[in-house]
This record gives C-alpha cells, sequence and structure tokens, in this order.
C-alpha cells in the first residue's frame, strides 16, 4: 500500500486540526499528541492556532485551574504540555529513563562539592516536606527554605559556555522527571512568563516501560502516521529497538512512501478526504513541523536551513494548505509580519493575511520572542519593513490586482476588523 505526499498534508491538515478547529485546547494537545512546552509562548500559540476561540484563557484554565494539561518533561528531555489521561504514558515510556541518566550527570557534576546520592536523596525528602507543610512555591521560595538548593558550582570550565548552575536549577527538574514534583500555576507576569510554582505530584497509574512505549506509538501514529522508523526515533529519542519493539507491540502496518516503508495503525490506510485549503501561523517549536525527521513532504529541502537549526528545531512557519511556505514574526511595537518562501498565490496570501490579522488580535499588547528564532527570521524584528531577504535579489511586484508579491517581501498584518482579519476569514 503506498501513501502519497498529497495523502500526507491532507491527513496532516484535518488530523492536526489546522484544517478543521478544536473547540477546546484539550482537544487541540491530543491532536498532536501534546504540545512543545519549552517556550511557554509556544503552548498558547500552538493551541491558538488550532483553536476556533484562539486566546490564552482557555488554555491558563486548562493548565490551571482544571490541570486537563500538564507541563512535563518527556521524549527526547523536552518540556512538553501533555493532556492529564497521557502523563502515565509519557511518564513511562520516556521520562524516568530521561531521569537516571540525568540523576548520573548531576551527581557528576556536583560530586567535586561533596554530594552523593544520599546527599542529594535527603535534599529531596527536605522538598517534598517543605511542599507539603507550606503547599506550592517557587524555586526561588524553595531556596530560601532550603538553603542547600542554593549551592552553585561552576560548569564547562574553560569553554565559550562556562557559567555557575545551583542544586536546585538541576534537582527541582530531575524531581518532576521522576514524578515527584508537578509544575503548577505560572508565579508573575502574562503568560508568556515561565515562572511557576513547583507543587507535589498527585499519583499515576503504573505501567511497564513497554506497555508505555506501545501505547505512545499508538498516539504518535494516530496523529503523525504514515511514519518512518527514523521519524519515530527522533520524535521519542529512544533507541532503535524500543521504536521497533512498540511498533510492533502498536501493529503497526508497513505502508511505501517517497523516503521508503513507513507505518501506520491497522486499518488506517483509507484515503483522507482532501479538506479545503488552509492556511497557518505556528510559532517556533510547534508540534506539527516537529513531529517527523523527514520533511521534505511539506517543506522544499533547499529552505531547511533557512527554517530549521541542525538539532531539528524549528523557527515560527507560514503554512499553505499542508506545505511550509514561509516565516513570520512579531515586532516589537506587536506589529505581525510574515515572508514568503515562493510564490503561493493571491488565494494564499488572502487567507495567510487573515490568519495574521486574527493572531495580532488576540495578542493584543502581549510581545512574543521566541527562544528559538532562525536567523531567516530575524531582520524582520527591526523597525523599519525589510523588502528583501538577506542574499537574495529583489524581485519586482507585478502590481496587477489579486496577484501575490514576490517572495522575500515582509508582508504586514491587516489592522483587527480590516481587510483579511478575522472578521472576514471564512469560518472553520
Amino acid at each position: 500500500m503506498r501513501i502519497s505526499q498529497a495523502q500526507r498534508r491532507a491527513r496532516l491538515g484535518t488530523r492536526h486540526l489546522l484544517a478543521g478547529k478544536a473547540a477546546t485546547p484539550e482537544e487541540a494537545a491530543a491532536a498532536v499528541v501534546a504540545l512543545h512546552g519549552t517556550d511557554p509562548a509556544t503552548v498558547f500559540l500552538s493551541a491558538g492556532a488550532r483553536l476556533t476561540a484562539p486566546g490564552p484563557e482557555p488554555v491558563e484554565r486548562a493548565l490551571y485551574a482544571d490541570r486537563t494539561l500538564v507541563r512535563m518533561t518527556g521524549m527526547r528531555r523536552t518540556v512538553f504540555v501533555v493532556p492529564s489521561e497521557l502523563v502515565p504514558v509519557v511518564h513511562h515510556s520516556s521520562a524516568l529513563a530521561i531521569a537516571r541518566r540525568e540523576r548520573a550527570s548531576v551527581l557528576k557534576t556536583f560530586g567535586e562539592g561533596g554530594w552523593d546520592e544520599a546527599r542529594l536523596k535527603d535534599v529531596e525528602a527536605s522538598v517534598l516536606r517543605l511542599l507539603a507543610e507550606s503547599g506550592d512555591a517557587t524555586a526561588a521560595e524553595l531556596g530560601r527554605l532550603e538553603p542547600r538548593l542554593r549551592e552553585q558550582v561552576r560548569v564547562a570550565v574553560g569553554k565559550p559556555y562556562e557559567g555557575v548552575v545551583s542544586i536546585g536549577s538541576r534537582l527541582l527538574a530531575l524531581m518532576a522527571m521522576d514524578g515527584l514534583l508537578v509544575r503548577r500555576a505560572r508565579a508573575g507576569g502574562t503568560w508568556v512568563s515561565g515562572t511557576h510554582y513547583w507543587g507535589l505530584a498527585p499519583e499515576m497509574a503504573e505501567l511497564a516501560a513497554h506497555e508505555a512505549q506501545a501505547e505512545l506509538v499508538t498516539r504518535w501514529l494516530a496523529a503523525f502516521g504514515p511514519g518512518t522508523e527514523a521519524d519515530l526515533k527522533w520524535w521519542t529519542g529512544w533507541t532503535l529497538k524500543d521504536v521497533r519493539r512498540a511498533l510492533s507491540a502498536a501493529g503497526a502496518v508497513a505502508v511505501e512512501l517517497d523516503e521508503g516503508t513507513g507505518y501506520v495503525l491497522p486499518g488506517d490506510g483509507e484515503e483522507t478526504a482532501v479538506p479545503e485549503p488552509w492556511a497557518a501561523l505556528l510559532p517556533a517549536l510547534d508540534p506539527t513541523p516537529m513531529g517527523w525527521q523527514a520533511r521534505d513532504w511539506y517543506l522544499p529541502p533547499e529552505h531547511r536551513a533557512e527554517l530549521f537549526d541542525r538539532n531539528g528545531n524549528v523557527g515560527p512557519t507560514v503554512w499553505w494548505d499542508g506545505r511550509v511556505v514561509g516565516g513570520w514574526a512579531q515586532r516589537p511595537d506587536g506589529e505581525i509580519v510574515w515572508r514568503l518562501l515562493e510564490d503561493a498565490g493571491g488565494q494564499a496570501v488572502a487567507a495567510i493575511e487573515a490568519e495574521a490579522a486574527g493572531l495580532a488580535a488576540w495578542l493584543g499588547e502581549v510581545r512574543v520572542t521566541p527562544r528559538f528564532r532562525t536567523p531567516w527570521s530575524g531582520s524582520c524584528r527591526a523597525p523599519e519593513i525589510v523588502r528583501t531577504p538577506c542574499g537574495r535579489t529583489p524581485r519586482r511586484s507585478s502590481g496587477r490586482p489579486g496577484r501575490s508579491r514576490p517572495p522575500g517581501s515582509w508582508r504586514r498584518a491587516p489592522p483587527p476588523g480590516g481587510r483579511g482579519s478575522a472578521a472576514s476569514a471564512r469560518p472553520r
């Protein structure tokens, strides 16, 4: 059975809720297994791109009030925002193995300062006791209550990235990986702030590692399938042996892709109806472009270095009908600007303008600067409009109505309520 690139793009738009939107952030997260949470703003922007009524309020409610979404370390030692029912699966399939490696690293880093396993365990017990007695607390508050958390050591001595780290900055995250702590409400600022409270983690279901891995692969295939072993190995951070065992346990069925053998769930070989053309502005580290290692079927290889770094991290992307066609950013004054990699046509430009205006409307006065941004997108934050990208020859627009401007021109989002705004966008 062969699945074409066009079919993969149809599946992407439909299953990732980009061609049709979700009612709740829980649905948006489940559609892509989990939202990337390394950058707090990514969680809200990724959810917003998939919601019929985007905005920070429903995401904050799910994270901090209802706790139906949980921020935790998971695959590839990355922080994700995970639907609460999936927490045991991510924990037992990925986080516990990462915690074992992290504990060895902490002991190696702080060993010369007198830290051993016994002392580490003693401080962990103290932190758990303090949180049980006093309730949730920030890392700074815990450091005042337990001074040993403030002990520091210099790392990477003699290297360009030499610095000083505290035991608390490593230990609290390690305790979360072990399932002892959980990240609670943010401690201040707006929703783009990364400061949060630590709290005691609730009890979770026990799962064998192989059972949890099989369930996670099942979820991934439902959202991202078809995909290859290499895609799944990259996304999970597991060994190839673990990937193959989990694919077998999930009953994965082999299919033919342009890049080789891929896999889908049993019974998932039927064609997906092609949705109406759709546009989206996805943030840096969004789970859709981060879902596969092989990306040629949705991003021309000649443009990959402009949007991805060597580690596979992606900057803010502009999508049209299942393909990446450009990048976007927010300027310091709040303006949303975007630039195309290629001439996508007038219909695409109108739809992208609508998405950009809708994004600007719900962001309001909040400013978002991704922690990861490609060099290609950096020039858009200058006060002036950049008409030609670095290293490219300017191209002239035809100026005729209904024709898009040439690739490389930065475009402003229309003002809220104006042409191409969310108010004039077609219903989703």
